[in-house]
């Protein structure tokens, strides 16, 4: 068993690192477009609702693996459009099409996430910024979203760990990811314990960023704190030495 992981861990670093290429570049993408379309999503106008509640209903209710199919086998045919647009080089590249994928995946889960965020915030604060005559921009820049991610991020957290376990299937479109370099060991050695060491590779990566988030939303939520014997669920301001911070 042991065997196994001396012989290939440079394989499974490798693979490892791939992984985590993939996951980082399409929740930093996502976490880009997530925003504006949660806030046009709002939006009262229907043009802007409609599109973006199709694209969500899509992502959202179909498989992730049926969707990388669709891009990265869907998109041969229509090659020669493809071509004559100057994007081929994009479509033909499986890193690129699985990272396209991923990217439109992950935008629908956090657009939500973050929709239900903007929807948690008090109306009362976002009615004293107005009393106060701040322009739109500033409402938003220092009442709305600060309090939309301190609600949401415990959710996002949730939704990086899917995506880093859901970039398992890039392996099928020959990507060398974890998984892909696992299949390929166990197909040269037919040993099942390779298995084994791609899942602690898994945990292992997930515990880590379990931790460093909770990290950041301590850091984030740092003045918003509760009693120490207190069973009431909504946090309050930190008024007395003998109150104690607890983020859950």
């Amino acid at each position: 068993m042991i065997e196994v992981l001396i012989d290939y861990w440079p394989k499974l670093l490798d693979g490892m690192s791939m992984t985590l290429k993939l996951t980082f570049i399409s929740v930093v993408i996502a976490g880009l477009l997530s925003l504006p379309l949660a806030i046009l999503r709002r939006s009262k106008n229907k043009a802007f609702q409609w599109p973006i509640r199709l694209f969500v209903s899509f992502f959202r209710g179909t498989p992730l693996l049926a969707q990388l199919f669709l891009i990265y086998y869907g998109s041969g045919q229509f090659r020669e459009e493809l071509t004559d647009l100057g994007v081929w080089w994009f479509f033909r590249d499986p890193f690129y099409c699985a990272l396209f994928t991923f990217a439109l995946n992950s935008t629908a889960y956090q657009l939500e996430i973050l929709r239900g965020g903007l929807q948690a915030v008090p109306y009362g604060e976002i009615e004293a910024g107005v009393a106060l005559g701040m322009p739109r921009t500033l409402l938003y820049r220092k009442i709305i979203l600060p309090h939309t991610y301190r609600i949401a991020l415990p959710a996002l957290g949730n939704e990086i760990i899917l995506m880093l376990k859901g970039s398992a299937i890039a392996s099928v479109i020959t990507l060398l990811d974890v998984m892909g370099h696992t299949r390929r060991v166990f197909s040269q050695t037919f040993d099942i314990s390779v298995y084994f060491w791609a899942a602690l590779i898994y945990l292992m990566i997930t515990t880590l960023f379990v931790f460093a988030w909770r990290l950041l939303e301590k850091r984030l939520t740092r003045h918003m704190c509760y009693p120490v014997n207190s069973k009431l669920p909504a946090p309050k301001a930190l008024n007395t030495p003998k109150e104690t911070c607890h983020v859950n």
